[in-house]
C-alpha cells in the first residue's frame, strides 16, 4: 500500500487480547476500522486478498521464543512486509466478576502459554484451583464473565472489556517478559530510515556447500552489520532443510546494509525481503543507535566509490 495509510486493520483475536493491545498503541489504527482473526494465516490471508490493508500478528515472545506459524507464513506464499513493530510487556492479571474474591475461585481459565507463565504465583495463591485449557487470553476473560469458570488469567484490556474485577495483577513469574507484534502489509516501499531501524530477511542457504551460514554470517560482518535474531524454521523440504530469519540493525536504503543484502543474494539459495522499519521504542529509553564502525558509514562508501571511480577515469592526482 505505498503512499497510503492503512485504514483496515485485521489482528489475531479475538477481542481483549495482547493482540488487540498492541494494534490499539498504532496511532492510524485510531481511525481505522479493526476486525480480529481466528489465527495467524487468516489474519495474513487477508491483508494478501486486499480484505484488509495490515494485520498485527505475534513474532517472538521472550520466555516462549518464535512464533513459528507467523514465521512460516512469512516465508511462503504470497510476499507480505513488516512496516512496523511493537514491543509490548506481558503483563497478565487474575480477573473474575465483581464481587468474586480469591477463596471463591476453584476454577482458572487459561490459554496454556499464560497458566505456564503464571505457574509460580497460582501455586501460592490459588494452590488447590482447577486450571482449565482455552484458546486464548480473550476466551479466558469471556469465560469469567459468563459465569463458566470463577476467574481468567488474560491481558489487562480483556479484563476491562468484560467488566471484571482484577484479583491480581503482574502475576506472571517474569515480570520482564514481554512479546514482540509486527504490523504486516503488502510489498511497497518501506518507511523511510530514522536512522535507528531493523531489517528482517528470511535466508535460504546452499545445503550442499561447505560453510554455507558462514558466508551468510560473513556477508554482514564484514560491512559493520549488526544481526539482533537469527531463528531456524524447516522449509518442510526434507530433514534438515531449514530457512534462517535474520534481524539486522540499518535499513535496506543504508548502503552497507544494501551492499550486504547483494551479497547475499549472490552466495545465497534464495532472499526473501521482510521488511525495513523503525525499531521499537520504549518511552523515556536513553539508548542511542549504534553508530557505524569506522569506515563503514554511508559516507564512507560514498568516498571509495567516488575514489574507485576516479582511479577508472585514469585520475591519480
Amino acid at each position: 500500500m505505498p503512499g497510503t495509510p492503512p485504514t483496515r486493520f485485521v489482528y489475531l483475536g479475538p477481542e481483549g487480547t495482547f493482540a488487540e493491545q498492541a494494534l490499539n498503541s498504532i496511532p492510524a489504527a485510531e481511525r481505522g476500522s479493526r476486525t480480529p482473526a481466528r489465527s495467524v494465516p487468516e489474519a495474513l490471508e487477508s491483508v494478501r486478498a486486499g480484505e484488509a490493508d495490515a494485520a498485527v500478528v505475534p513474532m517472538e515472545n521472550s520466555i516462549g521464543g518464535a512464533v513459528g506459524v507467523t514465521l512460516d507464513e512469512l516465508a511462503e506464499g504470497e510476499p507480505l512486509v513488516i512496516t512496523r513493530e511493537v514491543i509490548l510487556p506481558v503483563e497478565f492479571v487474575l480477573a473474575a466478576r465483581p464481587g468474586t474474591t480469591l477463596p471463591h475461585v476453584r476454577s482458572v481459565a487459561a490459554h496454556p502459554q499464560a497458566s505456564t507463565q503464571c505457574r509460580g504465583w497460582l501455586r501460592a495463591h490459588l494452590p488447590d484451583a482447577v486450571v482449565v485449557d482455552v484458546l486464548s487470553n480473550g476466551a479466558a476473560a469471556a469465560g469469567a464473565a459468563t459465569g463458566d469458570y470463577d476467574a481468567a488469567i488474560c491481558a489487562p484490556i480483556g479484563a476491562s472489556r468484560h467488566r471484571l474485577d482484577v484479583l491480581g495483577a503482574k502475576i506472571a513469574d517474569h515480570p520482564d517478559a514481554v512479546t514482540r507484534f509486527a504490523l504486516v502489509s503488502r510489498p511497497g516501499p518501506p518507511p523511510p530510515p530514522t536512522g535507528d531501524d531493523v531489517t528482517s530477511l528470511a535466508v535460504y542457504i546452499a545445503h550442499d556447500r561447505v560453510g554455507a551460514l558462514l558466508s551468510v554470517l560473513m556477508e554482514l560482518a564484514v560491512r559493520g552489520v549488526n544481526m539482533t535474531r537469527i531463528e531456524s524454521r524447516p522449509t518442510g523440504e526434507a530433514l534438515g532443510r531449514y530457512v534462517f530469519f535474520l534481524d539486522c540493525t540499518g535499513h535496506v536504503a543504508d548502503v552497507r546494509l544494501g551492499e550486504a543484502l547483494q551479497g547475499l543474494r549472490r552466495v545465497c539459495a534464495d532472499v526473501r525481503f521482510l521488511g525495513s522499519y523503525p525499531r521499537h521504542r520504549f518511552a523515556g529509553a536513553s539508548d542511542r543507535p549504534i553508530p557505524a564502525p569506522p569506515g563503514l558509514s554511508d559516507a564512507d562508501y560514498a568516498d571509495a566509490a567516488a575514489w574507485l571511480a576516479r582511479i577508472r577515469a585514469g585520475d591519480l592526482a
